[in-house]
């Protein structure tokens, strides 16, 4: 019997268990939407926050700085907790921002390495997380991996999208060990309020939680609104502040993201210790792009006025037309650059959503992917496809609707 005929008897190599629950709806459509396009047919992508393929481009003194760095050969390894420059570039500026009481920081490759090396460190099987509902998959794709539990605590869209943090203390027993707070929000684009922010960290002192403060499109705020680090709020509070080059600065694919750790630095070193561990395992981050970090910290922002002002403009177009139509509605947001529109009469918003796309092409992210309460429906849009792109998509969508309520 040859090597073929054995290993067709013994059937399919069988996977880690570890991986059946890994979800992430963001990429999940985009395998339906590239079955449309192989049969010809044209997509209004309005799935994935990567503004590049969008026309929008980073500042040049980013571009330089690593530009530089290739060119003076920092192309080998780097430290594994970053380079010197960037690390300090990046607690000046936490500093700045009233964080005061830092422990550790180290960079990585983007900050889903560093929520993945900071929430390995931290949790044991058995163990569990609270994050929120809405929010970004990435967490509960790790909590499957890592076989811990992702507990979801409500954001009120009565309210904005406020924290619920009612919601949070009942989501909390015994082997609780953090709570995940983004802000601005991914899905909805929402903004938490202080009072919010300040009971969130009163409930983490109390249960000796530690505080994931997911901070990635902090730069990227509507009409005059502004964010407080929660990092700086509270110094008895264990918080890891997470930031990034990908959003703000607009280089998705550099992969460089960074965390802060705040608190009190003895009670918080073996923790500490493990995320090192994990970063010495694993060499580095990426290396030249590193050097790119204290030039957008410290650099010029004129980036971000010309790129609030095309989001806003997005944004506006984008909720006069979704709210006018009947049976969808949708909060404003206040930051970052998503919408998360609710769908009031449709029980399967997946369902709905692969029928938007199969119907007009159009895709977006259906909100059962992110999270929600029981008996809600949503979708999740971007705001970054050019203004007719969007007035297209919104009128595919209306049309849609329509058509569905007449059915």
């Amino acid at each position: 019997m040859t090597a073929v005929e054995r290993n067709a008897q013994r059937g399919p190599l069988r996977a880690a268990r570890r991986v059946a629950g890994v979800r992430y709806a963001v990429r999940d459509v985009v395998v339906q939407a590239e079955k449309l396009r192989r049969a010809g047919r044209r997509t209004l992508n309005l799935n994935i926050g990567d503004p590049n393929p969008f026309g929008f481009a980073p500042p040049a003194h980013l571009i330089e700085a690593t530009e530089r760095a290739m060119r003076d050969n920092k192309n080998g390894y780097a430290p594994s907790e970053g380079i010197p420059d960037a690390l300090a570039a990046i607690e000046r500026d936490a500093t700045r921002r009233g964080i005061k009481n830092i422990c550790h920081t180290w960079i990585g490759s983007g900050c889903s390495e560093v929520i993945d090396m900071a929430l390995t460190a931290l949790a044991d099987p058995g163990e569990n997380f609270l994050v929120p509902s809405p929010g970004y998959p990435l967490y509960t794709a790790l909590a499957a991996k890592l076989g811990i539990e992702a507990r979801p605590y409500y954001l009120d869209e009565s309210r904005g999208w406020q924290p619920d943090v009612a919601s949070m203390r009942a989501a909390c027993n015994e082997h609780t060990r953090a709570i995940v707070v983004i802000n601005p929000n991914n899905p909805t684009g929402s903004v938490a309020d202080v009072a919010s922010l300040r009971a969130i960290l009163d409930l983490a002192v109390e249960k000796d939680l530690v505080v994931f403060a997911d901070e990635i499109y902090d730069r990227l705020l509507f009409d005059g609104c502004s964010t407080t680090p929660l990092g700086s709020l509270n110094p008895a509070a264990s918080v890891l502040s997470l930031g990034g080059l990908s959003k703000n600065w607009l280089v998705p694919g550099f992969r460089i993201g960074w965390g802060i750790v705040s608190g009190e630095r003895e009670r918080l070193e073996p923790w500490l210790e493990a995320i090192r561990q994990l970063g010495r395992a694993r060499l580095s981050a990426n290396h030249p792009e590193q050097y790119g970090i204290q030039p957008c910290l410290e650099g010029s922002q004129e980036h971000l006025v010309h790129l609030m002002a095309a989001l806003t403009a997005r944004r506006d177009l984008a909720m006069q037309r979704l709210n006018a139509i009947e049976g969808i509605s949708c909060v404003t947001p206040k930051g970052a650059f998503y919408a998360f529109a609710s769908l009031h009469d449709v029980a399967d918003d997946a369902h709905w959503c692969r029928e938007l796309m199969e119907a007009t092409g159009v895709v977006v992210v259906p909100g059962s992917g992110f999270g929600q309460k029981p008996g809600t429906s949503h979708f999740r849009i971007v705001l970054l496809p050019p203004l007719d792109v969007i007035e297209e998509a919104c009128t595919a969508i209306a049309n849609f609707a329509r058509a569905g309520a007449r059915r």
